[in-house]
């Protein structure tokens, strides 16, 4: 998979696991990394499946329907992968903090639902659920801050709502920031997510 990796600054600093949306790049979330913690190790990774020429992370059959044998390969692939960058880059492979938006966020939330100890935590940005009908991993003290929009075309408040309801029963802390700008990632919603980083992994 094409990415990126880029050393941190601070000792014991989760490496940022950056996930772009639909048509992104490995540079697309780089700024978000620099808002949320500009001290932490970043490994930034381009989707390899195309849809019309725009990379994604996994395959849909429609807008906002998955295609979930391919979601589930995607993920172990994505999984295999990070696996194999923590002893190409020696970091700690515990230690690593997804940051997505929007479909990046779908296969970041997809590693919470189906790897146990797949990341020390996550920040999805408009996220939807990945999976439903399946038992999750423990998720027990694992803090996800979501990101979402009380007008997102895409991702309806509802979704919202159940994603935390299934992750928070599995144990996770869950926090949830509101916004009014429909799907769009924003300044204050970046910053939301830096403070709350702050609180769980320090920095700033």
């Amino acid at each position: 998979m094409k990415h990126l990796f880029q050393p941190g600054r601070r000792e014991g600093a989760p490496v940022l696991l950056l996930l772009h949306g639909t048509g992104g790049t490995e540079r697309d979330l780089l700024p978000l990394a620099q808002v949320i913690d500009p001290t932490a190790p970043v490994l930034s990774v381009r989707g390899n499946v195309l849809e019309n020429g725009m990379p994604r992370f996994f395959r849909r059959l429609a807008e906002g329907v998955f295609d979930e044998e391919d979601l589930v390969f995607r993920t172990n692939e994505l999984y295999e992968h990070l696996n194999a960058w923590a002893g190409e880059y020696g970091f700690d492979r515990g230690n690593v903090v997804a940051v997505g938006y929007s479909n990046g966020a779908n296969i970041a939330g997809s590693l919470l639902f189906h790897v146990e100890d797949s990341l020390a935590g996550a920040i999805l940005h408009h996220p939807m659920v990945p999976r439903r009908g399946i038992e999750l991993p423990d998720l027990t003290g694992k803090p996800v801050f979501i990101g979402a929009g009380r007008n997102d075309p895409i991702c309806p408040p509802e979704e919202t709502y159940e994603l935390r309801r299934l992750l928070e029963g599995a144990g996770a802390e869950v926090e949830v920031h509101w916004e009014d700008y429909g799907h769009r990632l924003t300044p204050t919603e970046a910053e939301a997510a830096a403070a709350w980083y702050r609180q769980h992994f320090g920095g700033g």
